[in-house]
């Protein structure tokens, strides 16, 4: 199954609508799934070792808001993008409830037209969950990045790779699709509140590439690398102690190659440096 598409906008704009149908949902959605808090605890404590008090934050597809509320919390000023009406929604609910208007200011705009911005610059940018996957070739972004990071500053995007274990598990259950999709050329077609979008994979190797000579690698670190992925959601509940091994193996192990090159996602922070 595929999507005919003219062009990488108007895959954007797929997604666009699809995530800002799940908008309202996706809090509550979070709340209910061990595995997605999880993650996001992980991902904190990656950001805490590159981020410096009172630091400025470029956010990527800030969605609801959960990240740009936690770093505003921290201290830090957050310049937070979306393309999903549905989302600034609920972003900015979040600003009111938390009386964080000083602390995160907000945009319509799509990574893919960061030109349109105001010029500033960030010494963090940071993009969350995959929400660079709906793009072919994530130079369409990186190339822009230079321009909105400080001297020395870092980035750190969390990208959903080409390899996840337990995906390749379901080739036990005859489920090839499932278990091979991420290995598709052309990406695979993602269905969310009933809109289609494609999203594609992409392996550290490409990010790196995509990031080209000005930046070097300062970290890499696999999310769920043995432990499993979020749809799995009712898998804590049903092997408690089996979860919490491969949650710790995880956090314990998934800097080394190859874990940090696998998972439901990666982490990956690069530097610029010319």
């Amino acid at each position: 199954m595929t999507i005919p598409m003219d062009s990488t906008t108007e895959n954007i704009e797929a997604a666009q609508k699809a995530f800002s149908a799940q908008a309202p949902s996706f809090d509550s959605y979070e709340k209910k799934n061990k595995i997605l808090q999880w993650m996001r605890k992980q991902v904190y404590k990656h950001e805490e070792e590159f981020l410096h008090p009172n630091d400025t934050i470029l956010e990527l597809n800030a969605g609801t808001g959960i990240d740009a509320v936690h770093f505003a919390q921290q201290g830090h000023s957050v310049f937070a993008i979306d393309n999903a009406d549905g989302m600034l929604n609920e972003l900015q609910k979040k600003i009111d409830e938390y009386r964080l208007e000083d602390k995160i200011r907000y945009a319509k705009c799509s990574f893919t037209e960061l030109s349109s911005l105001p010029p500033q610059r960030f010494s963090h940018i940071f993009s969350n969950f995959g929400g660079l996957n709906c793009i072919p070739d994530l130079r369409i972004v990186t190339e822009q990045l230079h321009n909105f990071s400080k001297p020395g500053g870092t980035i750190t995007f969390v990208i959903m790779p080409k390899v996840c274990p337990w995906e390749m598990l379901h080739v036990l259950k005859g489920n090839t699709r499932l278990a091979f999709r991420r290995f598709t050329k052309n990406g695979t077609v993602a269905n969310i509140e009933g809109h289609l979008f494609q999203t594609y994979y992409f392996s550290p190797h490409d990010v790196v590439t995509g990031f080209g000579s000005r930046y070097t690698v300062v970290k890499i670190r696999g999310l769920a690398s043995l432990s499993p992925p979020p749809y799995m959601e009712t898998f804590p509940e049903k092997f408690p102690n089996f979860y919490k091994a491969l949650t710790r193996f995880d956090e314990r192990f998934s800097i080394f190659a190859p874990l940090n090159k696998w998972g439901d996602h990666f982490i990956i922070t690069m530097k610029l440096t010319k």
